[in-house]
C-alpha cells in the first residue's frame, strides 16, 4: 500500500514540477499514459473513483488553458493549407469508423472516440470529444490506448516507408500530417526525414487540429439527439451535454490574440495547461484496469488499426500520384 501511494504521489509531483527532475524532463503525454497503465496493472488502482472524477475535470481545465497559447489569426491562416482534403479525410474517417463500429459491434461511445482520434489529432481530439459527449472513463482510457499504440508504431515505420517509396520531404511531411494521429508523433517522424518535411508536417497538422472544436460540437449535437431518442419515452429527463470548455478554449485563444497582457502571459498559461494535461493522461491511464481491458476487449484496437491503415494507404497513394500535393 505504502509503495503504491509513494509511486502515485511521486509521478504527480514529477509531472507538475519537471524542472526539479532533470532526468524526467522529457516525459510526455504518451509516457504519462503508459505509466498510468503500469501503475494500474502493477499496483491496482485503489482510488479509481477519484482518478475518474479529477481526470475529467483536469481535461476540461487543460483544454481551456491550451487556448492561451494560440493566436487565432495565425492558426486560421495556417488552416487554409490542405483545407479541402483535411475536411474530406476527416468526414470519411468518421463515417467509415461509424460503419465499422456497427459491424464490429462496438458501442457508439467507444467507436466515436476512436474514429475521432484517428481522423484528427489523436489524444487531443479524444480529450475534447470525450468531454463533449460525457464519455465514460472506460471508453476514454481504451480509446487513448488505441491511438497511442498506433502513434508509437508510426514514429518508427513511417520514415522507413517514406524512404522505400522515395518520397520527397514535401510529400513525406504532408503524408505524416494527414495519416499520423498525434502532433508529437507527426513531429517526431517528420524530424527524422528532414527539416523541410518537419516544417510542412507541423504546418498542415496545425491546420488539421483546428477542426477538433467544430467537429466535436457537431458530433456532440447528433450524439445528444440519438441519446434523447433512446430515452424519450422514459419519465426522467435526459441531461444535455454542454461542452462549456469549448467556449472557454475559444475565449482564451481570442484573449491571447487581442488582449496584450493576456498575450504576454499566454505562453506561461499554455505551459501550465500542458503539464496539467500530461498529469491528466497519467490519471486516465490509471483507469485502464484489468477489469476494463477485459470489458473492452480487442475490438476497439481492430477498429483503430483498420482506420489507420486505410488512411495511411489511401493518402500515400494519392500523394504519390499527385492528386494531393502541397
Amino acid at each position: 500500500m505504502i509503495n503504491s501511494i509513494v509511486f502515485f504521489l511521486f509521478i504527480i509531483v514529477v509531472f507538475l514540477f519537471p524542472q526539479f527532475f532533470p532526468s524526467f524532463s522529457k516525459l510526455d503525454g504518451t509516457l504519462a499514459f503508459v505509466l498510468g497503465i503500469f501503475y494500474s496493472l502493477f499496483f491496482g488502482n485503489k482510488y479509481q473513483s477519484l482518478t475518474q472524477l479529477w481526470s475529467k475535470r483536469f481535461l476540461s481545465w487543460s483544454i481551456v488553458g491550451l487556448g492561451f497559447g494560440m493566436n487565432l489569426i495565425t492558426v486560421l491562416n495556417v488552416g487554409r493549407t490542405g483545407l479541402f482534403y483535411s475536411i474530406i479525410g476527416i468526414l470519411l474517417t468518421i463515417l467509415v469508423g461509424y460503419v465499422l463500429g456497427k459491424y464490429l459491434k462496438i458501442n457508439s461511445e467507444q467507436s466515436s472516440l476512436v474514429s475521432f482520434g484517428t481522423a484528427i489529432c489523436g489524444g487531443s481530439a479524444i480529450a475534447v470529444l470525450s468531454q463533449s459527449i460525457k464519455a465514460s472513463s472506460t471508453a476514454i482510457s481504451a480509446s487513448l490506448a488505441v491511438v497511442f499504440l498506433y502513434n508509437a508504431l508510426a514514429l518508427f515505420i513511417f520514415p522507413q516507408i517514406g524512404s522505400f517509396f522515395n518520397l520527397t520531404q514535401e510529400q513525406f511531411g504532408l503524408w505524416s500530417a494527414l495519416a499520423i494521429h498525434d502532433t508529437s508523433s507527426v513531429i517526431g517522424a517528420s524530424y527524422q526525414y528532414g527539416e523541410k518535411a518537419l516544417a510542412i508536417a507541423t504546418t498542415v497538422k496545425l491546420g488539421r487540429a483546428l477542426w477538433i472544436i467544430p467537429f466535436a460540437v457537431i458530433i456532440s449535437y447528433f450524439y445528444d439527439k440519438k441519446n434523447f431518442k433512446a430515452v424519450e419515452n422514459k419519465p426522467e429527463k435526459q441531461k444535455k451535454n454542454r461542452p462549456w470548455f469549448i467556449l472557454g478554449f475559444l475565449m482564451a485563444a481570442a484573449a491571447a490574440t487581442w488582449i496584450p497582457i493576456v498575450n504576454e502571459y499566454g505562453s506561461q498559461l499554455n505551459s501550465i495547461s500542458k503539464k496539467l494535461l500530461v498529469l491528466t493522461l497519467f490519471l486516465i491511464g490509471t483507469n485502464l484496469t484489468k477489469e476494463v481491458i477485459k470489458k473492452v476487449g480487442f475490438r476497439p484496437f481492430i477498429l483503430g488499426g483498420i482506420l489507420w491503415a486505410l488512411i495511411s494507404i489511401i493518402t500515400l497513394q494519392l500523394i504519390i500520384v499527385g492528386i494531393i500535393s502541397i
